[in-house]
């Protein structure tokens, strides 16, 4: 079967030309991104609201933000436009319970970078998006993956719900043995290498975790502490050398700041490093680092051609969904490639799997 593209227009122009006043969920950089195409679209925002913990009289961009019953007590019929990322089950169960009540859409837009993934997009795309379905391994990959498409067009939440893994499917498709050499890019504050100790049982040969951001860095060597663990304060990159970066201490510390195109201001110069200059030795390796994966693909090709197994983010950037598995497939062929969705509104979470 081919890959079937259900939606026949993208959530933008739905937008556009509905009739129904459009109330945006939420507040900060994902309001201000969506904003952006709103204007872009001509696309009114009847206003905002957040939940009734956040609220407390805040305004943002001129609009008074709401508590989504105030809004249903005066409004008849309207749409909710989700604005930020929801990965835990209470408010992943919260949008859900919205979505039951209101047309919801959670507009796809990059979380780096420019583009949208439109059904224009998808469409001028299609031969890339063909040829990465037809490469995928086994019939979940290929269903995730179409679900996936259809939800960037669309801003649909069932697709995501209708193919999402849990984290011990996704370490049992990695068939971690007890003598992996684990490579963690963009570990964050540890918790991946957490997941992947309790994953292996503790049994393992070492873990090297890069981490760029400073006080993420910190929180790093606080809280792993295993034996065999090699921590390094640097960025994943192609080259060796020196990056511009802009680190907020959070879990997406200023992806774009790893493009030349977008330094900002107040960044800093921090060491970059290829994968095979951290270790002379690789097995596993995940990458998650917020839009610098086709870099830090390049600065493990080493070990990728070596058919290393792989675990990266397919999500930061619009072209990511199909360029990164098929960057993957010309590097090691014989690498079966899976396409796997943890529990996330957007898609985000989502993930290429490499065996």
């Amino acid at each position: 079967m081919p890959l079937a593209i259900k939606e026949k227009e993208d959530c933008w122009e739905f937008l556009r030309r509905t009739d129904l006043p459009i109330f945006i969920y939420g507040m900060g950089d994902g309001a201000d991104k969506i904003l952006k195409v709103f204007e872009e679209y001509s696309i009114a925002a009847a206003g905002f609201f957040a939940s009734d913990e956040f609220v407390r009289g805040h305004s943002f961009r001129g609009h008074l933000v709401h508590r989504l019953r105030d809004i249903e007590e005066t409004v008849k019929e309207f749409i909710v436009v989700l604005a930020f990322g929801a990965g835990y089950d209470s408010l992943y169960s919260r949008i859900e319970d919205i979505a039951a009540r209101h047309t919801l859409i959670a507009p796809d837009v990059p979380v780096v970078g420019g583009g949208l993934f439109t059904l224009g997009y998808a469409l001028e795309n299609r031969a890339g998006l063909e040829r990465v379905y037809e490469l995928l391994a086994d019939d979940m990959s290929k269903k995730t993956f179409e679900n996936i498409i259809n939800f960037k067009i669309s801003g649909k939440i069932h697709y995501l719900t209708e193919c999402t893994a849990d984290e011990d499917e996704i370490m049992s498709l990695l068939q971690l043995s007890d003598d992996e050499y684990y490579v963690d890019l963009g570990a964050y504050n540890g918790d991946t290498v957490a997941d992947f100790i309790r994953g292996t049982g503790g049994k393992y040969s070492h873990i090297y975790a890069a981490e760029p951001d400073k006080r993420n860095f910190c929180k790093l060597e606080r809280n792993i502490t295993a034996e065999n663990v090699t921590l390094i304060n640097a960025a994943a990159w192609d080259k060796d050398g020196t990056l511009e970066f802009s680190g907020k201490g959070g879990r997406n510390p200023s992806a774009a700041d790893f493009s030349t195109d977008r330094l900002k201001a107040a960044s800093k110069e921090i060491p970059a490093l290829r994968c095979d200059s951290m270790t002379d030795r690789a097995t596993y390796i995940k990458m998650d680092v917020e839009g610098a994966e086709r870099e830090a693909v390049e600065g493990a090709k080493k070990f990728i051609e070596q058919g290393c197994k792989l675990n990266i983010s397919l999500y930061h950037r619009t072209e990511d969904i199909f360029e990164l598995p098929l960057l993957i497939h010309d590097l090691c062929p014989q690498l079966k490639l899976y396409i796997r969705h943890k529990k996330y509104i957007p898609a985000w979470e989502t993930l290429l799997i490499g065996i």
